[in-house]
């Protein structure tokens, strides 16, 4: 079996790692115990973490036990890293409501059975520690001047670093020595923007058990252009359907950029190198068949066959042979909203279309508004209950985004 740390490296998933060749070694000889955390900030994960979801399953393939985390105890706090401003402070009724949908999701991607990877939150350990004794025990180990030169840190300084979010690299830091001394847990792996707090529970271990830790951080998913992937126009590309409907969800990766579709195949599906090599030899429009192959297996491992196989049905139908579809996303509006007539701008905010009556007063304005098939030229057009069909009302904004718009009458 090849070295899980090829994989990684041959795919493009790796960013830093502390002691490369010891811990291709490592990985290459032994079945180690690893961790990755995630807090509960949300009430689901989105594409953000695909990766380290991804990572995960690849250590566990190769025969490594996964943990993961669930950070009620952290997401207390709150982590300053990427953040300009302080996190908004959770209940912990609502902390624990994140976590159980993040297990839902983790366990699509990680086998929990027979002990082969444990789910665990720090809330149990955190939430119980005295803080005199942890700054005694802890926090004597951590000097401030370095904590400042870190990344997540230096960039919050100038607008104001709370306390509270100072604490976060010592909690996380803990975790890890905690999971080392309990569980002989000897790996964190983290997105490229935990680079500072893994190094920080590696040092710890160091002082508080004399032992060496190790750590892996992993490429964040970015487009060409070096932003981050993952945003739509209703916000975050959510990994749980209901946020996010899985034709939506195949549509994003149906229509990334030329230039991302093969970096997206190695790191975030499990198809062979060889076969995205093959496809990576597709020119112009050809590269079209690579984004069908990326949505539909993406789709697949957040979504499962059976709606992958409905989005990508969807998509046929709208895109290649013109038809309509019952997969595509679907609003429903009732009968009584539509006395009188409805205003173009109110019909797409209530059918949640658009954010906002400015989206659409852009979008109207630059032509790229259609309802059947017809351009609307007008903020001002009307629609009235005899304009729905019993397949209601078919909406395509620019090019690629279809949504339909169904009666309910009441």
């Amino acid at each position: 079996m090849a070295n899980v740390f090829d994989t990684l490296k041959e795919r493009g998933l790796l960013a830093q790692v502390t002691h490369e060749e010891k811990v291709r070694e490592i990985l290459g000889k032994e079945k180690v115990t690893f961790y990755i955390g995630f807090d509960a900030t949300a009430d689901s994960l989105h594409v953000g973490h695909f990766l380290q979801l991804m990572v995960m399953a690849h250590m566990q393939r190769a025969g490594h036990r996964p943990i993961v985390i669930i950070g009620g105890g952290t997401t207390m706090v709150g982590d300053p890293t990427g953040r300009t401003d302080m996190r908004k402070m959770l209940t912990r009724e609502e902390i624990q409501k994140n976590a159980d949908n993040f297990k839902k999701q983790i366990s699509r991607f990680i086998d929990f059975s027979d002990g082969k990877a444990l789910m665990l939150d720090n809330a149990e350990w955190l939430l119980k520690l005295n803080y005199i004794d942890f700054l005694r025990e802890i926090g004597v180990h951590f000097s401030v001047n370095r904590m400042l030169t870190a990344e997540c840190f230096k960039s919050r300084l100038e607008r104001g670093l709370s306390f509270i979010e100072f604490n976060y690299m010592l909690m996380q830091s803990y975790d890890f020595l905690k999971l080392f001394q309990d569980y002989n847990c000897t790996f964190q792996l983290g997105g490229d923007d935990q680079w500072s707090n893994i190094l920080g529970g590696i040092e710890l271990i160091r002082r508080v058990e004399g032992k060496e830790a190790y750590g892996m951080t992993f490429t964040l998913l970015t487009t060409s252009e070096g932003k981050k992937m993952g945003k739509t126009e209703k916000g975050a590309l959510w990994l749980d359907a209901e946020k996010t409907s899985p034709y939506e969800f195949y549509q994003y990766w149906r229509n990334v950029h030329d230039a991302d579709v093969i970096k997206c195949l190695k790191l975030i599906t499990f198809l062979p190198l060889e076969q995205i090599e093959d496809l990576a030899k597709l020119k112009d429009e050809k590269i079209n068949e690579a984004k069908k192959v990326l949505a539909y297996e993406v789709t697949k491992l957040v979504h499962g066959e059976e709606e992958a196989i409905k989005a990508q049905k969807a998509a046929e139908a709208l895109f290649e042979k013109g038809g309509n579809a019952k997969d595509m996303p679907t609003s429903e509006i009732s009968s009584r909203e539509l006395e009188g007539g409805i205003n173009i701008l109110d019909l797409l905010l209530l059918s949640k279309i658009i954010p906002s009556k400015a989206e659409g007063r852009r979008l109207i304005s630059q032509g790229g508004l259609y309802i059947n098939d017809r351009r609307i030229e007008t903020i001002d057009t009307v629609f009235h209950r005899e304009d729905f069909s019993e397949n209601g009302l078919m909406v395509r904004k620019g090019k690629k985004t279809y949504h339909k718009i169904m009666l309910k009458d009441e």
